[in-house]
């Protein structure tokens, strides 16, 4: 207490300012932005930073003043290592309230900026990929785009990118469940912009969406000077929440005074929510579409026989093109698919470089002899981006008719995102995952039930094609209800199955899956073990319009009351507008006994 005093008194009597003046900067927003202080509902601050080495005062984590009385106390020491550490601190300071300060002297920081030569950025937004359970909703990073930069060049501009650093020992059970409870570091990098497009346009085949930012030269530096800063910093990383695309917008919010991204980003971050808070602030332009190399192969499929592609897979195991009677034109889109097949396969399987290299050069070699176009169309870009599809959130009212029960109204709430018969524009054809969604029900006589709580419910559905031998996956884990001969009674359960799709998800869609079933509660005497199957007609009707039949069937191993459980379901989804959509479902049940449900839900995506 008494050093705290003895900082207070240097401060006030180094600097013209009060007290109050002093309170009411270390309240500022933009003070707690550079903090990254967030306030509790009994008005106290807690920093979203959890390394000691970010905060000058050992309780500048908790407290934003205390923090700016020995940040202050640092920079009029003339403690140039200080300074240096926190340039946007001092800078903000000098503009705005210390102008007699001299001006920030970091060589380190001007080498800094010169390699990096900074005039614009560009927020990226790589898409979902399901097969990884920290990117199953997408991802952001920015590309900080140089003066001399052209379109061929920017692919080694540099990129920011957050991430947690996981433990390289744990698998994906043990990393999805740290990643929710946070307990993972995450930390700002700098790269180069080639090794994130390499990552996800070829290693995962993410496509990828590029939106400038409308920010002038003076706002890139004050986010530079404060990326500059955070090199010192640590956060807990949680998936759901404090993740890659809400600490950007922390990051980007530093540009101007009176920017606040994170404001409404309080129970989670979705990357794609994230993106539309910044339209909404009008910082981002028409974004331009990278395809990934996944989308360029079944693109370049789409376009050939199958004679063709049978030659393409010949010339890509290393049969000599000379073995095929060829014209130039019937050479060249042949050439092209096997060295993009092959390519694509390197990245994918982590092929050897020594055995592939020299066959991916060899292609190329003989294409470059036919001095010919491409007879390729390019992808066709998705007519919606991911920042013009449905929020999020969704909120649902209900009502439910049952042949042998009471009829009931009720409401429905999803935490996030998205699911098969959701309106498709901005999202991936054939991907779900719906996390924290519940639904309540009311009857006649004032009784409450709770129809169900899926807290996770995941599918991925990856159509087989002449390319690909893909699989395609669901898994649901939650509580529902089922018909008995006396009521809707409730379960516990965890449900898994794995199989294949065919068809375009884009379009009408088929799939199969062999599942399995684990399941306890009121409606069975003990745990009880099913195994069955799962199957699907998806018809994608029309932009707004959307057709599901789906049925499953499970025998059950140790229930005493029943050795079966079957439902049938037909869906029929309108979407009235991006953030309104109306479905209508019949559904037949049969475990103990038979139930049909016709259901009408009016949803609003928020």
């Amino acid at each position: 207490m008494f050093k705290f005093l003895i900082v207070a008194a240097f401060v006030l009597s180094s600097s013209a300012y009060s007290a109050t003046t002093i309170h009411n900067i270390a309240s500022h927003p933009y003070w707690l932005k550079l903090g990254h202080y967030q306030q509790s509902i009994s008005g106290s601050h807690e920093s979203e930073v959890d390394s000691h080495s970010f905060f000058l005062s050992v309780n500048g984590k908790f407290d934003p003043h205390a923090e700016l009385l020995a940040t202050i106390e640092a920079f009029q020491s003339e403690n140039n290592d200080v300074t240096c550490q926190f340039p946007a601190r001092y800078q903000w300071l000098k503009q705005n309230f210390y102008s007699e300060w001299p001006e920030l002297a970091c060589p380190e920081i001007k080498t800094w900026q010169k390699l990096i030569n900074p005039k614009g950025m560009t927020l990226v937004f790589p898409t979902a990929f399901m097969n990884d359970p920290a990117s199953m909703f997408g991802h952001t990073l920015l590309r900080i785009d140089a003066k001399d930069q052209t379109r061929s060049r920017e692919l080694i501009a540099f990129a920011v990118n957050f991430a947690a650093e996981p433990d390289a020992t744990d698998n994906a059970a043990l990393y999805a469940l740290k990643g929710l409870i946070g307990q993972y570091p995450g930390k700002f990098t700098l790269m180069p912009y080639y090794r994130k497009v390499r990552e996800y346009n070829d290693l995962e085949s993410r496509d990828m969406w590029e939106y400038k930012l409308a920010l002038s030269e003076s706002e890139i530096q004050r986010v530079l000077l404060h990326l500059w800063e955070l090199q010192w910093a640590t956060f807990d990383y949680f998936f759901i929440d404090e993740n890659c695309s809400y600490q950007l917008l922390a990051l980007l919010q530093v540009a101007r005074d009176d920017l606040n991204l994170t404001n409404n980003f309080s129970s989670h971050a979705i990357p794609s929510d994230t993106v539309k808070a910044l339209a909404e602030h009008k910082l981002l332009s028409m974004p331009r579409y990278r395809p990934a190399s996944g989308t360029m192969l079944i693109n370049y499929e789409s376009q050939l026989t199958d004679e063709q592609i049978d030659i393409a897979r010949k010339l890509k195991n290393g049969e000599p093109l000379s073995g095929f009677s060829l014209t130039a034109e019937q050479a060249v889109p042949v050439l092209e698919m096997a060295y993009e097949w092959l390519n694509y396969q390197y990245y994918d399987q982590g092929l050897d470089r020594e055995a592939i290299a020299p066959r991916l050069t060899a292609l190329l070699h003989q294409r470059s002899k036919l001095l010919l176009p491409s007879p390729f169309a390019r992808p066709v870009t998705p007519s919606i981006s991911p920042e013009k599809g449905h929020d999020s959130s969704r909120f649902g009212m209900v009502f439910n008719h049952f042949k042998y029960s009471e009829n009931r109204y009720g409401f429905s709430y999803r935490m996030a995102y998205h699911d098969l018969l959701d309106n498709a524009g901005g999202f991936i054809p054939g991907a779900q995952i719906s996390f924290f969604d519940i639904e309540g029900d009311l009857d006649s006589q004032g009784n409450v039930y709770l129809e169900h709580v899926y807290f996770i419910d995941a599918m991925s559905l990856a159509p087989d094609n002449r390319l690909f031998d893909s699989w395609s996956w669901n898994m649901r884990v939650g509580f529902d209800r089922k018909p008995t001969d006396d009521k809707r009674k409730g379960r516990a359960f965890i449900q898994g199955g794995y199989g294949k799709s065919f068809g375009d998800a884009s379009g009408f869609q088929s799939y199969f899956l062999a599942s399995s079933l684990l399941q306890a509660g009121e409606l069975t005497d003990s745990v009880s073990l099913g195994f069955g199957t799962e199957f699907g007609l998806i018809w994608q009707a029309s932009d707004a319009q959307k057709l599901a039949l789906t049925a499953q069937g499970f025998w059950l191993a140790n229930d005493a009351s029943t050795n079966h459980q079957i439902e049938l379901a037909a869906h029929w989804q309108i979407a009235l507008a991006q953030n309104w959509g109306l479905r209508s479902s019949y559904v037949y049940q049969n475990q103990q006994s038979t139930e049909q449900q016709l259901k009408l839900q009016l949803f609003h995506y928020f």
